[in-house]
């Protein structure tokens, strides 16, 4: 009676279409997090995103969506997600993850990354690397999953083993599926669940996206409709990535080496769409 929504498969040339997608996304995110500086404002790093975007002829996927202002999500300090590029002018010590997508040809990308400004908190820096072990972790998980549900639950075996203050996996916002459109299904949890979702196979695309945060998990949004903050004010991390599974092995759409340096290390060899037998 209740069908799961349909997950839209993808042939190899669609995939290698959203690589390039996926490829100018990182050339962006490589400036935005580059200029992110103290006294930079976040509606300046939206210009920085939306500069390259223009100059590889590639559109944003997050202007305009359901009335978003601006080409990425810039969230400080205790802004989990969804934060609205302004004139907010970055301080020594903020945090900030900063979440853009691209679409070329009609094929979406969508990834996301914490950066430091200035002097670095210890505490902080655990935040965003936790945070980032536990994406790479779940693309590993990915590829030999059965099931979509085994990313979330490597997520949450790693993130629970790390020794030190308990860090939380936000359970209202995950990742999902992307291609045509940025949002799609599958849902893709961070955290271990009875809901194992749908199969693996090739030709599933997956935008992994965990967010962490130093205290509760209670958020709120803004009068702005759009800004996600912790309740408790404690600071939060965000880290995606787009991976496509394919008849080879997997690839991450928007890594240039595919993940290859990140997933060598816990055992996973990624493969080139190219190579796709």
């Amino acid at each position: 009676m209740f069908r799961q929504p349909k997950v839209e498969y993808k042939t190899t040339s669609q995939m290698l279409v959203m690589r390039d997608a996926g490829l100018v996304l990182s050339r962006a995110l490589d400036q935005a997090v580059a200029a992110a500086q103290v006294g930079v404002t976040t509606a300046q790093l939206n210009e920085v995103f939306e500069g390259v975007l223009r100059e590889e002829g590639a559109t944003s996927n997050f202007l305009g969506y359901h009335g978003f202002p601006a080409s990425i999500c810039t969230s400080v300090n205790h802004e989990v997600v969804h934060g609205i590029p302004g004139d907010y002018a970055l301080q020594d010590g903020d945090i900030i993850s900063i979440d853009g997508g691209a679409v070329v040809r009609g094929w979406h990308s969508d990834s996301a990354r914490t950066a430091i400004v200035g002097t670095p908190r210890p505490e902080d820096v655990r935040l965003s690397d936790v945070t980032e072990e536990a994406l790479w972790r779940g693309i590993a998980a990915l590829a030999s999953a059965r099931f979509v549900g085994d990313i979330g639950a490597a997520i949450d075996d790693y993130v629970s083993s790390v020794p030190g203050p308990a860090l939380g996996i936000l359970e209202d916002y995950v990742g999902h599926g992307i291609g045509t459109q940025m949002h799609q299904a599958p849902d893709v949890l961070n955290y271990r669940s009875s809901n194992r979702g749908p199969k693996v196979r090739a030709g599933l695309c997956l935008a992994i996206e965990p967010m962490l945060v130093q205290g509760g998990l209670e958020t709120a949004v803004l009068d702005d409709d759009w800004t996600v903050v912790t309740v408790d004010g404690k600071r939060a991390s965000q880290w995606e990535h787009s991976v496509a599974v394919h008849d080879g092995g997997i690839w991450v759409l928007s890594a240039p080496d595919g993940g290859a340096s990140r997933l060598g290390p816990l055992g996973v060899t990624p493969v080139p769409l190219d190579e796709t037998p």
